[in-house]
């Protein structure tokens, strides 16, 4: 679980917009251009040209200079798909959203409760476990399923919709809440407020990659949920309500 946090995480260097000023070569064979404006120190190779939401130039490895798009990818078509850097948007969408759902996962059962449980299913407290990884082996198995079902449905769409628009390929599109795909609540932007929308979900996402890595550490190693490790930190202790709680115990 933990590898697959960090390969979450690996997924976000691949963002990101050079500042020009001067240019270095490095062992990646890579035009490396000299400050960036995601840090005020360091450099980033020039195939972070700003064409993507979000890039601010952050990829002091390389990533974006490596032929990702055709490696080891039975999609990949030769002339009729996605740049390596679209490749690795791709992933880093895909990576962070299910970051977000992880986060939301994590927090909410703490904070409004579970779901009641059913006798003929697992039992009244099936899903009464607010710890994610303990919670595997109390709900039933048929939840698995539903979970592993919804999962491969979404992957479906997208893989799908890779191999169908090619070249043309809209980063990330798996057919709910783009332009022309399923679309509830009738959005409907202007090509500049369509360019924000998806610089902020880039944003949120790089976030969530990140909350994730710490809540998975964090119910790992207390064994418990991250709302009950975070109200002590808001109590006051017994002497803070006493006169003088300032000065040391027992005087």
């Amino acid at each position: 679980m933990k590898v697959a946090a960090l390969t979450l995480l690996a997924g976000s260097a691949s963002a990101f917009a050079p500042a020009q000023t001067g240019k270095a070569s490095t062992a990646l064979e890579a035009n490396f251009i000299e400050g960036t404006r995601a840090l005020p120190f360091g450099s980033s190779p020039d195939t972070l040209d700003g064409s993507l939401p979000g890039d601010v130039g952050f990829d002091p490895i390389g990533f974006s200079t490596a032929p990702f798009a055709s490696f080891n990818n039975p999609l990949y078509v030769e002339g009729n798909f996605m740049s390596d850097l679209e490749w690795l948007r791709e992933a880093e969408l895909a990576h962070g959203r299910i970051a977000q759902l992880a986060v939301v996962g994590f927090i909410w059962p703490g904070l409004f409760g579970t779901f009641p449980g059913v006798e003929e299913f697992g039992g009244v407290d099936a899903y009464s476990e607010l710890n994610p990884f303990k919670a595997l082996t109390t709900v039933p198995e048929s939840a698995l399923y539903q979970i592993v079902a919804g999962m491969a449905w979404f992957e479906y769409q997208r893989v799908s919709r890779i191999r169908a628009q090619g070249k043309d390929r809209v980063v990330g599109d798996i057919g709910i809440g783009y332009p022309g795909g399923f679309n509830p609540f009738n959005l409907n932007y202007s090509p500049e407020e369509y360019a924000e929308k998806q610089v902020q979900e880039i944003k949120h996402c790089r976030l969530a990659m990140i909350a994730a890595f710490g809540l998975i550490c964090q119910a790992t190693n207390s064994g418990t949920d991250v709302i009950s490790q975070l109200a002590p930190a808001f109590a006051a202790p017994e002497y803070a309500a006493k006169a003088g709680y300032f000065l040391p115990q027992g005087i």
